[in-house]
């Protein structure tokens, strides 16, 4: 029997190192070190690569190596090296109500040095960092002094230490001082407005209604103008009603004031409503398990539980961590991760995963994995990590919005500046007042929240229903789907096989077939595999294997008991000149050749999903040109299977590399716009996932193979969840159109009013808070996903 040693290596930097000559004599005296296999010193580079056999033994070995170089080059300072690991971190912007702030701080900060990436996910008011490991300190330092240059109200707060901090209201909206100062200006500006009086005294009240509604907006005018920053909401709404009061429009210029910031509050509730209710979605973190330790037992953070620690759930309790139940008997509801209403039952050895929720009984489970690599933990960083792979109408309206204002703003200058100029009668006041209304217009908000909102509601919405979808660029890609493409075997059949019928070609029974079929499967986890195995039942004493070989895409070949076993397909038969006569039977057929000489052969069958069918149907129904199924197993099951579902095309007894090759064909079928879908189970299908438009994992639930392949996971074995993302998406669509339609629209139309003279603040108001509180609030239907 021979061993592999493990070898740890060690990388250290020379600074200082000039010495070509000193290179080679460093090598070899760090070679005869005790433990040390191998080293290298780089000059170019100046580094030492050493590599030991056992760990224990580097601290020894780093320190000898060090004396050895000083011994050489007394000046050469030694030092590890850093492993420049790029890691992620989230930071939580706390009061961040400015969306056109949002994307200069996105902005910013990807200037910095060491930034990978970053995004801004509005929605959920995070920002999430790609840096090196060693520069995050430096980085946070940072991007605090950039969040708060350019909104000084908002909180950065590092998610990880993060505790129970769901939301805000917009513009200080909780602050009951600021409700008090737009009360106390309201009722100015209304007194101001019923009752007759000298102008000076009426001039008095809307000066002071308008410092306390608006203050607060000209402050942060004034710093962001300070700062280089123009054109946001605050400078729109200061200019355009300091205009109103220039031109004597007093009561309007408080009017606007005051209903843009009223607008302001509940559009901030609305988005706090909505931010809540997709947090609401996802709310399957466990806030603690009941670790068992001895006789007691104590509440702890799921992250200080360890694998192979035992836990306790009680009735009404969420399963904090995957584990297996070793004692108790319970129904679970497993809703949050599957979508699937129905309780579960679970017993002694069920694997049970975190986000469960125990219904009744009590259950003792022994974890399986740590938090971090847990079911529950891998879906919601999924889910919080969708933002950052946004859907192209998401980057169009983002892009937009820069331009947009500046654009509108130019437009209102030149409208207050050119036809007094031009136009025989007009005066600056009627035009200065037709161009203040284009500034109240020109905010994108409505816009700008609302798209981002939508398609990260939809998401949080399909994540409700155990559909994973890994970003809004999947989201809207699910709207275009020309093929669909399925694996057979486990998607659209269960995939639980079972020996239907053993024939026998020799002198031997079927019994002794049958053992010698397990013996060749002992190995192999394949659902195949597993039904031969089942159907011998009993243990296989490996030890009489004296050589396995698998060969892919055709079987296995063994030796033993002197004998040597084949057990495959025909593929294997002919490439081993094995003389058969093909079996007409419906089914996976396994071939057993024993010396030689076909021994027989093993009938095993498969059964095709209850709602398979129904799915195919849909699909198609919902706009889906092709749907088509590529298997490995044989032309006669797949043809069978595929007329029984409707299916329009098949492909069999194909390889894994050949599947990649048909995908590709396919690919080339589509439309321009068109997409192609794989279904795969998300393990043996990774090549083929990762070539589709789009992949999609069957049956991903505890799956870690089946989450990091795909680009949208089914957690269910369910192929009407197919079904229901592409019903989500065309929702999601649907609503975010409904809302560019409606924005661009209103604000069109009250933009020409306002230039021809028909329209005035109150209308301008209404284009701008009015619309972008009705976009929010059709946004969030988009969390409606229950009739689908």
């Amino acid at each position: 029997m021979s061993y592999v040693s493990h070898v740890i290596k060690k990388e250290l930097i020379l600074e200082g190192m000039d010495c070509a000559g000193c290179t080679s004599k460093i090598e070899v005296a760090i070679a005869k070190l005790v433990g040390v296999k191998e080293v290298s010193l780089n000059f170019v580079t100046k580094t030492l690569t050493i590599e030991i056999d056992d760990e224990s033994k580097m601290e020894s070995v780093v320190s000898a190596a060090k004396d050895i170089v000083n011994q050489f080059e007394p000046h050469v300072i030694v030092k590890e090296k850093m492993i420049d690991k790029v890691s992620k971190k989230a930071l939580v912007l706390k009061g961040l109500s400015c969306v056109s702030c949002a994307t200069k701080i996105e902005d910013k900060v990807k200037e910095l040095k060491g930034v990978h990436s970053v995004y801004m996910d509005f929605t959920s008011e995070k920002l999430v960092i790609e840096a090196k490991t060693h520069d995050w300190h430096r980085i946070t330092k940072e991007v605090t002094a950039i969040v708060k240059h350019i909104e000084s109200d908002v909180e950065v707060i590092d998610e990880s230490r993060k505790k129970d901090e769901q939301g805000h209201s917009h513009g200080g909206g909780d602050n009951k001082m600021e409700l008090i100062r737009l009360g106390i200006g309201a009722i100015l500006y209304a007194i101001a407005l019923a009752f007759q009086m000298s102008d000076s005294i009426e001039f008095v009240l809307y000066f002071i209604s308008y410092l306390l509604i608006g203050g607060e907006v000209l402050l942060k005018a004034g710093r962001n103008i300070r700062r280089g920053q123009i054109f946001d909401e605050n400078f729109l709404m200061s200019i355009a009603t300091i205009g109103a009061f220039a031109i004597g429009e007093f009561p309007e210029g408080v009017a606007v004031m005051l209903f843009y910031q009223i607008g302001e509050f509940f559009q901030g509730l609305a988005v706090n409503r909505s931010r809540k209710s997709i947090g609401a979605l996802m709310d399957i973190r466990p806030d603690y398990a009941n670790l068992k330790v001895g006789n007691d037992v104590k509440k702890v953070s799921p992250e200080e539980v360890t694998v192979g620690d035992h836990i306790l759930v009680k009735p009404g309790e969420k399963v904090p961590l995957d584990g297996v139940v070793i004692e108790g008997q319970s129904m679970v509801d497993t809703s949050a991760l599957t979508g699937e209403s129905v309780p579960r039952e679970v017993e002694v050895d069920s694997n049970v995963l975190g986000g469960f929720i125990n219904k009744n009984g009590v259950l003792t489970i022994k974890v399986s994995k740590e938090f971090g690599e847990s079911t529950v933990s891998k879906i919601l960083e999924l889910v919080e990590n969708a933002s950052s792979k946004k859907a192209p109408t998401e980057n169009f309206i983002t892009k937009f919005a820069r331009y947009y204002t500046p654009v509108v703003v130019f437009v209102a200058l030149a409208l207050a500046i050119i036809p007094p100029l031009v136009i025989d009668g007009a005066t600056f006041s009627e035009w200065i007042y037709r161009a203040l209304v284009f500034l109240v217009i020109s905010c994108p908000c409505a816009l700008v929240i609302s798209i981002p909102l939508g398609f990260f509601g939809g998401i949080g919405g399909a994540s409700k229903n155990g559909i994973l979808i890994k970003g809004g660029n999947y989201l809207e890609a699910l709207n275009s789907v020309d093929i669909v493409v399925f694996d057979k075997t486990g998607t659209l059949t269960k995939g639980v096989f079972k020996v239907m019928e053993i024939n026998v070609e020799q002198n031997i029974s079927k019994e002794e077939l049958l053992e010698y079929a397990a013996y060749a499967e002992s190995y192999s986890n394949h659902p195949i595999s597993t039904s031969i195995l089942k159907a011998y039942g009993k243990e296989v004493n490996k030890e009489e294997i004296e050589s396995y070989n698998e060969i892919s895409g055709h079987g296995i070949k063994i030796k033993v008991k002197d004998k040597e076993i084949l057990a495959g397909n025909i593929k294997l038969m002919d490439s081993e000149k094995i003389a058969y006569e093909p079996v007409e039977a419906i089914g996976t057929i396994v071939y057993v050749a024993i010396n030689g000489k076909l021994a027989g052969s093993i009938i095993i069958s498969d059964e095709i999903k209850e709602d398979s069918q129904r799915a195919i149907k849909e699909l198609k129904a919902i706009g889906v040109k092709k749907i088509v199924m590529l298997t490995g197993d044989n032309k006669q099951v797949g043809i069978k299977v595929a007329k029984q579902l409707g299916i329009d095309e098949v492909h069999t007894e194909l390889l894994p590399d050949e599947k990649v090759e048909k995908l590709e064909q396919l690919d080339r079928q589509k439309s321009p716009k068109g997409k192609l879908v794989f279904v795969g189970d998300g393990i043996n299908d990774a090549p083929v996932l990762a070539r589709a438009d789009i992949g999609v994992a069957m049956g991903g639930l505890g799956s870690d193979a089946a989450i990091e392949a795909a680009d949208v996971v089914l957690m269910t074995d369910e192929p009407m969840k197919l079904v229901s993302a592409i019903k989500i998406a065309k929702r999601t669509k649907r609503i975010v159109w409904q809302n560019i339609i409606f924005a661009f629209g209103v604000k069109g139309i009250v933009l020409l009013l306002g230039a021809g003279g028909l329209a005035t603040m109150w209308e301008a108001v209404f284009a701008d808070v009015g619309v972008a509180l009705i976009a929010v609030f059709n946004a969030m239907r988009v969390l409606n996903v229950k009739n689908l």
